[in-house]
C-alpha cells in the first residue's frame, strides 16, 4: 500500500478513534467504546506497519547504493586496493548533503587515478550513506583531491570513513 494511503488510514483511524474515545462515558454502550477500543488499535497497527514499511523503504535504498558502489569499484580492471594511500577530510553538512574532502596519494612513478568508496556513518557508526568518487589523474608519486557528496541530506553528526579505493 502506498506510504501516504497508510498514512491517510492512519489519520482517519485515529481521528475516529478520539471522537469515538471523547464520546464515551458511563452511559455510552459498549458497542461503541469496543468500536472506539477497535480503531484506536487499528491506528496503533496502522502505524507500527508504516513506520516499518518506511524502515524497510529505507534499508532497501542504502543496501542498493551499497551494491552498486561495490559494482563500480568491481568493474575496474587491473585496479589495486589502495586503501591506505586515502585520507579524508572532516565532514561538512551545512544542513544538507555531507561532503567530505578525499586526498589520495599516487605512490607509483606514473599517472593513475582512484576510485573511492566512502560511507558516511552516525555518531554510532551505522551507515547513512555510500557513495563512490573519481580522484582523476594524480602525477606519479603525487596526490590528488576530490569531493565525496552524499546522495541525500544527513544530520546530526556525521562521519566519513574510507570503505574501498582502487587505484588504476
Amino acid at each position: 500500500m502506498p506510504r501516504t494511503k497508510n498514512t491517510l488510514l492512519m489519520a482517519a483511524a485515529v481521528c475516529c478513534a478520539a471522537v469515538l474515545t471523547g464520546c464515551s462515558d458511563e452511559n455510552t454502550p459498549s458497542s461503541v467504546s469496543s468500536a472506539a477500543s477497535k480503531a484506536a488499535s487499528a491506528a496503533e497497527s496502522l502505524g507500527r506497519e508504516a513506520a516499518s514499511s518506511l524502515a524497510a523503504e529505507a534499508s532497501s535504498a542504502f543496501a542498493s547504493a551499497t551494491a552498486e558502489a561495490g559494482r563500480q569499484l568491481d568493474e575496474i580492471k587491473g585496479g589495486v586496493d589502495v586503501k591506505s594511500d586515502v585520507k579524508l577530510g572532516t565532514p561538512n553538512t551545512d544542513g544538507g548533503r555531507a561532503t567530505v574532502e578525499v586526498t589520495a596519494a599516487n605512490t607509483t612513478d606514473s599517472t593513475r587515478s582512484f576510485a573511492v568508496q566512502v560511507d558516511f556513518t552516525d555518531a554510532s557508526g551505522n551507515r547513512l550513506d555510500t557513495v563512490v568518487v573519481t580522484v582523476s589523474d594524480v602525477a606519479g608519486n603525487g596526490t590528488g583531491t576530490g569531493t565525496a557528496r552524499s546522495n541525500r541530506d544527513l544530520s546530526g553528526e556525521v562521519k566519513a570513513e574510507v570503505a574501498r579505493a582502487v587505484r588504476y
